[in-house]
């Protein structure tokens, strides 16, 4: 207990370092947290997916079970009673979701019936081949139409039974009539049955999920019977042999978690086997487990790849938390020395701080629940890199995950806050002394050639992905992913590179001092002198600051790299925001059958709608293009309007040589204009001027075109799968018969697609198909991967900006307090307060400037290397047409200058009020710097 009273009375002493180590310690759990709450939440939205597809017809949660005799031996009717007691009982709770759907049935062997009545007409003496039954839910499900529910059938009597109605109806039978039923029992005799037809019905809902399995047209061949006749009269008393019991569960998992997975996957794999020792031949002939094992492996994969983006910046805040650490110890290495002197075992002054450090990391811990939780939320709300919409938020909870990723993070970070205890508290008063006289050697990275080491291995990793041996994005279920490659061989690059800016920052002061020599005024002289001697001591910080600046860039420029290469990808996919295609009506030629005759509806219909800033029509049609009297292969014909194709297309500007303005003008001065594929006029050799042919439409119809344009691209055309050629599109239909064209629609902002099909309509178009560009962005915007990337990277980035602003602060405060001495004589010997500020805001500028001045251009240098390797396969695996750019936003390089204007405005506000502060008198005084 007075080990806690007096690490409780050590730590309020020392209260700053205290809380900034209890902030690192937080950070590190709550961000390691974050990861398997937000892949619990997703989870909910891939389930959602799921729940909406259908699995051989049948919902996608669906469990069939069936029971099939061997037609050989008598029914073991205890084991029959104890499955359909285990299941219909203790199931549902075993997989602990609610059932949408349950229906069980048992069932004799279908056999031809026969009337039982003389003299019965040709109707109901057909022969017909029926199910004699037991169906669930017969009073809840269905609906009589006439007659009466079958009663439970005695010894002797007739068995009563039900039929759909319209089986009555295709057969002729009338509701009294009664058949012959051939079943055998269990010595393999056959025995008739009496039925009677009591009742007729028909369903009460036809869609309804306990019809999935026996549905509607099972039941046509079915004659219902109650449960007790089928159970106590047929199969107990008369002993017939049961042909089949089928028992069908539809479940909502809808509320499933990720903790759920390995339980009810476990007890899926053990069904068959816990009903195999109920009840012989019962198989499970329907499951999702796969469809779990689907879930687990994406939600495994998405933690994964989220992880690998967290490591660079778990490891910058563990790195922080070892900084702060060492400066808290540097502050308390006197006295850590007076214990030592006094009796105190190296072991004992260990075990001392890790005690403190373990109460520090379990009230991180548990601090870190609440922020781990909001951070999932920020992950969920992430629409690009520091861009957070206000979408619907992704339910998040707690699970065993959460707990392990958490542990494991506070745990390496107590590791990284106790790691420097030992070599102080192995020190006496003596060698403390001794080492502070030996401060300022080269680091052991330096000796040891580290940051060379590392440059060599990411020079290795940029070989392997340059040559297509480690793929930056992988495709799996049709879907690619991003590989944690293309995130961490750039940090590591980054950390090399900073540990070797370091190693050349003294040779750089070196190189001035030498050439500037005496001509320097005394505060840079003083500020450079003071950084070639102790160069080391703002090591720590500097690698802080160029990691937080370095990693903000490149991970800003991959996210919008990512975001915009995929847009871009869409939109020219579409080539405008909506495409409609409507219903053209057509007569056929009577001479040809396979020629039709069109009719244009108007395109006026399309003018003035609310939302629609520009709509175009844009005809596509596969042609043979002749060149100079030769066949010159097949293309895609374009049909357009220039004018209002300008208004309503997307185009991407840098793809072409001029404006695409300027084409499309080239295109409106005459009507035989063409303008085509780059591919294609290397190809042939064509150039402007040149004549051009198109054979076009179900009758070959030639066109003429001269040549006025050359482009690369064009919106919704491949030229590496085919070439094409853009042409006027009233001319086109001057030489052919028309053929349905698509409308390409302009929306405005935030316009609904739904409100201009209803007054298309009204005006009597009707649309037959209707394709969104915007809908599919923002359904790939809304995918968890790609959340969860620009998620991770935004917080990542603020997170690390945040560790070094502290970093940052704590550094200079610990600088500042640890030469307040030499600040005192320095005052003493003449120098003014004013020198003084201007020699310590030097002193950052050389360390804090020349940092963040390294981190821009090293995060742009491992943006041109490692960002075009996200090509060689997209995120949605489709072809990469428009090419590849990487992406620079100027708004991304203005939060970075705010953020470090904010840490620079800080520090000097320090270093002013520390400075305004000093007491020369207190400050010149015997004794050893505190």
């Amino acid at each position: 207990m007075r080990i806690i009273v007096y690490l409780l009375l050590k730590m309020w002493q020392n209260r700053w370092f205290t809380l900034t180590t209890l902030l690192g310690l937080t950070v590190a759990a709550a961000f390691a947290m974050s990861i398997p709450m937000y892949a619990d939440g997703t989870l909910k939205r891939l389930v959602a997916k799921s729940l909406q597809e259908e699995t051989k017809g049948l919902p996608a949660a669906s469990l069939y079970i069936k029971y099939q005799s061997g037609g050989m031996e008598g029914t073991d009717l205890d084991g029959l009673g104890e499955a359909d007691r285990w299941i219909t009982g203790e199931l549902p709770g075993r997989i602990g979701f609610p059932a949408e759907a349950f229906s069980n049935r048992l069932s004799l062997p279908a056999s031809t019936v026969r009337s039982a009545q003389t003299g019965a007409g040709s109707a109901s003496s057909r022969l017909v081949r029926m199910e004699l039954a037991a169906q669930s839910g017969m009073t809840d499900r269905i609906e009589l139409t006439e007659g009466k529910l079958p009663r439970d059938s005695n010894q002797g009597e007739a068995i009563e039974v039900l039929v759909l109605n319209e089986t009555l109806a295709r057969y002729g039978w009338r509701i009294g009539d009664t058949f012959y039923y051939d079943a055998k029992n269990a010595d393999g005799q056959s025995n008739r049955l009496t039925v009677r037809i009591t009742g007729t019905y028909k369903l009460k809902d036809e869609t309804d999920l306990n019809w999935a399995i026996n549905g509607k047209d099972k039941l046509a061949d079915t004659l219902l019977v109650s449960h007790k006749s089928m159970t106590d009269t047929l199969l107990r008393e008369k002993q017939l042999v049961l042909d089949s019991a089928e028992w069908f569960y539809a479940f909502d998992l809808g509320d499933i978690r990720i903790s759920d997975l390995g339980p009810l996957t476990g007890e899926l794999q053990r069904l068959e086997i816990n009903l195999h020792r109920m009840l012989e031949n019962t198989k499970v002939n329907l499951t999702f487990i796969d469809m779990l094992h689907e879930f687990n492996r994406q939600s495994v994969l998405l933690q994964a790849m989220l992880f690998a983006l967290a490591a660079p910046v778990l490891a910058m805040v563990l790195y922080f938390i070892t900084l702060n650490a060492k400066q808290a110890l540097d502050r308390q290495r006197s006295d850590i020395s007076v214990l030592h002197s006094r009796g105190a075992s190296p072991r004992q002054i260990t075990w001392l701080y890790m005690i403190e450090a373990a109460l520090l990391g379990g009230a991180a811990l548990l601090i870190g629940l609440v922020l781990a939780w909001l951070m999932a939320k920020m992950i969920g709300s992430s629409s690009g890199f520091l861009s957070f919409v206000g979408r619907k938020s992704i339910p998040v909870g707690w699970n065993k995950a959460v707990w392990l990723f958490g542990g494991t993070a506070a745990l390496l970070a107590v590791i990284a806050t106790t790691a420097p205890i030992r070599a102080y508290a192995e020190a006496s008063i003596v060698k403390h002394t001794q080492r502070r006289a030996r401060s300022g050697g080269s680091p052991l990275w330096q000796r040891m050639y580290v940051d060379v080491a590392l440059l060599v291995a990411v020079a290795a990793g940029w070989y392997l992905l340059d040559t297509g041996q480690i793929s930056s994005v992988a495709q799996s279920g049709g879907t690619a992913q991003i590989q944690p490659v293309i995130f961490v061989f750039p940090a590591l690059f980054l950390f090399a590179a900073a540990l070797l800016c370091l190693r050349l920052f003294p040779l750089m002061l070196r190189v001035w001092n030498a050439f500037m020599k005496n001509r320097m005024p005394v505060t840079l002289y003083i500020t450079l002198t003071q950084l070639s001697r102790s160069a080391a001591t703002f090591y720590p910080l500097m690698i802080l600051l160029i990691l937080t600046i370095g990693l903000g860039v490149y991970n800003s420029s991959a996210a919008r790299t990512m975001d915009v290469n995929a847009s871009d990808r869409t939109n020219y996919q579409y080539g405008s925001d909506v495409v409609l295609k409507a219903a053209w009506e057509g007569v056929q030629d009577e001479n040809d059958e396979n020629k039709i005759y069109y009719t244009e509806p108007s395109f006026q219909a399309y003018s003035q709608l609310s939302g629609v800033e520009a709509a175009a029509r844009v005809l596509k049609a596969t042609g043979k293009a002749e060149v100079g009297g030769k066949q010159a292969g097949n293309g895609q014909v374009v049909g357009i309007d220039n004018a209002e194709f300008a208004k309503a297309a997307w185009f991407r500007k840098d793809l072409y040589p001029y404006h695409p303005y300027e084409y499309l003008n080239a295109l409106g001065q005459a009507e035989q204009a063409v303008l085509i594929s780059a591919g294609f006029a290397q190809q042939y050799g064509l150039k402007e001027g040149d004549p051009l042919r198109l054979t076009i439409g179900y009758d070959k119809a030639a066109v003429e075109l001269v040549v006025v344009g050359i482009v690369p691209y064009w919106p919704s055309q491949y030229p590496d799968e085919s070439p094409f050629f853009v042409v006027n599109l009233d001319y086109l239909y001057q030489q052919m018969e028309k053929i349905p064209y698509e409308v390409w629609l302009k929306m405005k902002d935030g316009a609904k697609l739904a409100p201009v099909l209803e007054t298309l309509a009204g005006r009597g178009i009707e649309v037959a198909q209707a394709e969104d560009a915007r809908g599919e962005l923002i359904e790939r915007r809304n995918h968890p991967a790609q959340g969860g990337v620009f998620g991770i990277l935004s917080l990542g980035f603020l997170i690390s900006l945040l560790v070094s602003l502290l970093g940052y602060l704590i550094f200079w405060f610990f600088t500042l307090s640890r030469r307040v001495v030499q600040f005192g004589i320095l005052r003493a010997m003449g120098l003014s307060r004013g020198q003084l500020t201007r020699m310590l805001l030097l002193e950052q500028l050389f360390t804090t400037g020349l940092s963040v001045a390294a981190g821009m251009g090293l995060g742009t240098m491992a943006s041109r290397l490692f960002l075009p390797f996200l090509q060689d396969g997209t995120l949605e695996g489709t072809r990469q047409v428009p090419p590849f750019r990487i992406v620079f936003e100027a708004e991304d390089t203005l939060k970075l200058y705010a953020a470090i204007g904010v840490m620079l405005a800080a520090g000097a506000c320090l270093l002013i009020l520390q400075l305004r502060r000093l007491r020369i008198s207190q400050a010149v005084k015997l004794g050893e710097e505190r």
